[in-house]
This record gives C-alpha cells, structure tokens and sequence, in this order.
C-alpha cells in the first residue's frame, strides 16, 4: 500500500473533475442524508436525556414519580442513543460519503444502504425502550440486548461489505491516509462488538474477567471505532478546505499503527486495584503511555498542516469544528495516558474526573470533528448553502462553551473528590455535598450544548426539506472557503 503525497486528480480536465465529483455526491445523496438526519435526531433525544440524569445528580426529586425515568434507566438510555444512535450513524454517514469521495466512485447500493439506515433506527429504538422500560443488560456501553446487539453488528457488517466494494471498483491509484483509518474502523467495530457479547452476555467469561472484558470492550469502542473516523475525517477536511498537502505521510503511517498496535491494551487501566492479575493491569499501562506515539504524532501532522492558514478560522464553520476537535483529540489521550498512571489513578477513579474524560473524547473530539464533517458534506450533496451563519456560530458557540465547562468543572470537582475520597477523615456524605456546586455546572454545561445541538438540527432541517428546490449558488464563507478563493480539486489533499 502506498501513501499519496500528490493530487490523484493532477493533470485532469477541471470541468470533468467537478462533473465526476457531483456525480458521485448526488449517488450518496439519499442513504447518506438520512443517516446524518437519524444522527442528528438521536442527538436531540439524547441530549434531553442527559439534561434528565444530570438534574437528578443534583435534584434527585426530579421526576422521581416515574420509575422509567430514574438514573438507572436514563442515564445508560443516554449513553446508548448517543453512541449507537448519534455517533455511529453519522460516523457510518462520513465514512461512506469519504469512501466514495476518496475512491472517486459513485456509492454503490444505495437502496440496500437506505433500508439498513431504517433498520438501525429501528433497532437503536427498540434497545432504548428495553433500557427505559427496565430491560437493560446492566453492562455499561452494552446496554442493548442481545438481540438489538447481534442486529447492530450484522447492520454494520453489511456497511462494511459496501464500504469495500465501492473501494475495490475504485481506479487505479493510490490509498490515502483517510482510507487507511476509515478500514481499521470498518473491521474492528464488529469483532469488538460481537466479542464483548459473546464474552460478556453469552457465557463466555465469568466473574471478574467479565469485567476485563467490559473495558476492553468500553475502552476500544471510543479508540478503535470512533478514533478512526474521526482522525480521518480530519486528515481528509483539513488539507481539503485549506488547499495544501497533509504536512507528512510517514508521520501518518507512525500515527495509524501505533494506534492499531497499542489501543487495544489500554482498557485494563481502568481496573487497577481490581481482582486481576497485576501482568494484566501493568500490561493496560503501558499500552495506555505508550498512546503518546500515535497522539503525538498526528497532533504534530494536524498542526504543521495548518501552519500560515490559521486565519481561515474565521469563515470556515467546518475548519473551527474540526480544528477544536483535533486539538480535542491531543487533550484526551495525553490525560487518558496519564490517567493510567496508579498513582494518578487512585485519585481519579470513582469520581466525576472519569466522567468529564470520557465527554471529552466523545464529545470534544469525535462529535466536535463529525460537526464539521456535516457542515462540509451536506451542501455538496444536496447542492445547497447553508441557511444561516448565525445558527452556526450559536452551534459551535454553545458546543465549544459547553463542553469546555462541562470538562473543566467536572474535572476539577473530580480530582478534590478524589482526593477527599482517600482521605478516611472527610465523611462520605461530606463529599457528596462538595460536589454539588460541580454538578450545578455540569447541568449548566448541557444547557448550552443542548442549545448548539437545536441549532444545528434546524441547519440540517431547513437544508434537507430545500433539497427539492433549485439550487442557490454557493456562499463566499459557509462552505468553507473565504470570497475568491478558488474550488478546491477532489481528494487533493489525500
């Protein structure tokens, strides 16, 4: 396999480059838009879901007369519409949308992909009930049932059967760095998913190993699925909206192995004084300090990118999201990696420190990219600007503003829990009181990214329900370039 550093299309007709790129926008127009509007639908109902467990940590009278709105029930129901409703159909959407962009073919069986978007729905409905309803599996990040689980897996399998087709009927040419992330997401989502079920729900392990098992899975979900589509969306959007090459190619091949090599050991870290064997926890540790490597080196490839375009911040919705979700990025693994230390860990473990890092990757990072992924993807299938630059900075505003004070309050508040959790003298009730005021913060938190989330969902509506109408010509800003600047070629950047 080989790294591009060129443009694939140099030296083509311009004019047939641009019929060929809207050609294929237009093929992934149908399943793609309705993947992005499931997403953006499920980040609404999981955001009001979260505002629900947040009060309660606060407020537990709040709607305590309804047993399917107690914490235990709302909060995991948060969690598994966030991941498997939002996070994954709009990572299944920008994978299929990069795939066909990057291959330069047009998406390939567009009514099949279609249906499963309708059954993922279905099933990602059908799980969040069984949760409500008090029929959760009570494992943490698999909450679904077994059966709504086996279903997801079998969805994404055939997702991946098409993202491999559509690639191998691509002409010949080189594979992109992109690509390469996007593969590693497609194939270990499923074995990840299947294995936890099968280790965890259906008799393959037992007692603490279960556990083991649960975090390898929980850890591996976020850096072996989510990871990936976000590190290459970014590798694909930002070389592409500020015209030049990725800065290093080998710094990518470091980056994208590293990952692959030492992700998938970093889950154990998270039992360090648990019933395990100490190879195992230490084995967790190093693969967790050893995430530096890969970090580093796409913190390093991402920020001498943008070197001297700084400025397009300005008017580039896509560029502000998905820069602030890359430098997101370089955040969480340095304080995941660090987090893993024992005496660090000690400190920060059963305290909301944990809960502010986990938001910090989900959100910051991977939503934060996946934003930008749909503000540059949408117009360029539907043919449409967007309708308000606005809703867009009240969207980046109210994310950027909310998860900042989520993260700072609820890191800051777990760290002096911690450390009153370790000292036997401070009453355990005392402690539940100091956290209050952090909790007050982590609602208000919510309150403005719930706010960004209903703004951008009326962004996606007004696009989707104007995609029947002729088409406006594209704005100066809102499509990422600035007035003047001249279309960029397809793929260059990769």
């Amino acid at each position: 396999m080989v790294l591009a550093v060129q443009d694939p299309s140099e030296g083509a007709d311009p004019r047939q480059e641009l019929r060929s790129r809207a050609e294929i926008d237009r093929s992934c127009q149908g399943p793609v838009t309705l993947f992005v509007a499931s997403a953006v639908g499920w980040l609404l109902f999981g955001s009001l879901l979260a505002m629900a467990a947040s009060i309660k940590l606060h407020s537990p009278g709040f709607l305590s007369h309804h047993a399917w709105l107690t914490f235990g029930r709302v909060r995991p129901a948060h969690l598994n519409t966030v991941i498997y409703g939002w996070a994954a159909m709009v990572g299944i959407a920008a994978m299929l949308w990069l795939q066909t962009r990057l291959s330069r073919v047009t998406l390939v069986f567009p009514r099949l992909l279609t249906a499963i978007a309708w059954l993922w729905n279905l099933a990602v409905a059908a799980g969040t009930v069984a949760i409500l309803a008090g029929h959760g599996t009570g494992v943490e990040w698999i909450e679904f049932p077994v059966p709504v689980a086996l279903a997801l897996a079998l969805l994404f399998g055939a997702v991946g059967l098409v993202s491999f087709y559509t690639f191998a009927r691509r002409p010949p040419g080189h594979i992109y760095v992109t690509q390469w992330y996007l593969f590693g997401a497609i194939l270990w989502f499923p074995y990840l998913y299947l294995m936890a079920q099968l280790m965890i729900h259906l008799g393959g392990a037992t007692g603490v190993v279960q556990g083991s098992a649960n975090w390898w899975f929980a850890h591996n979900v976020l850096g072996l699925f989510l990871t990936p589509i976000g590190v290459g969306a970014v590798y694909y959007l930002i070389p592409k909206v500020i015209g030049r090459p990725i800065h290093s190619y080998y710094l990518s091949l470091l980056g994208f192995w590293s990952l692959a090599l030492f992700y998938n050991w970093a889950g154990t870290h998270h039992l360090v004084g648990g019933p395990l064997p100490a190879w195992l926890i230490s084995v967790g540790i190093v693969g967790s300090v050893m995430m530096f490597i890969p970090v580093t080196a796409v913190a390093i490839n991402h920020h001498l990118t943008m070197v001297g375009h700084f400025h397009m911040l300005r008017t580039s919705p896509t560029l502000r999201f998905v820069v602030f979700g890359g430098m997101s990025y370089t955040l969480v693994s340095f304080q995941g990696s660090l987090q893993a230390l024992r005496g660090v860990n000690e400190i920060s473990h059963f305290t909301h420190y944990t809960v502010a890092h986990a938001h910090l990757g989900v959100y910051a990072f991977y939503s934060m990219v996946m934003f930008g992924a749909v503000y540059y993807m949408l117009p360029r299938m539907t043919g449409r600007e967007w309708s308000s630059a606005r809703l867009i900075r009240i969207h980046f505003w109210g994310s950027a503003l909310g998860i900042a004070l989520y993260w700072g309050g609820l890191t800051w508040g777990g760290w002096l829990q911690g450390r009153m959790m370790n000292d036997a003298a401070i009453p355990f009730l005392d402690i539940v009181r100091f956290t209050i005021p952090f909790l007050w913060s982590r609602s208000f938190a919510g309150v403005l990214m719930t706010i960004g989330h209903v703004a951008f969902a009326v962004l996606v509506w007004r696009m989707l329900a104007g995609a029947r109408e002729p088409a406006r010509a594209p704005g100066p800003t809102l499509l990422g370039r600035p007035r003047g600047e001249r279309e960029i070629n397809p793929a260059e950047a990769q």
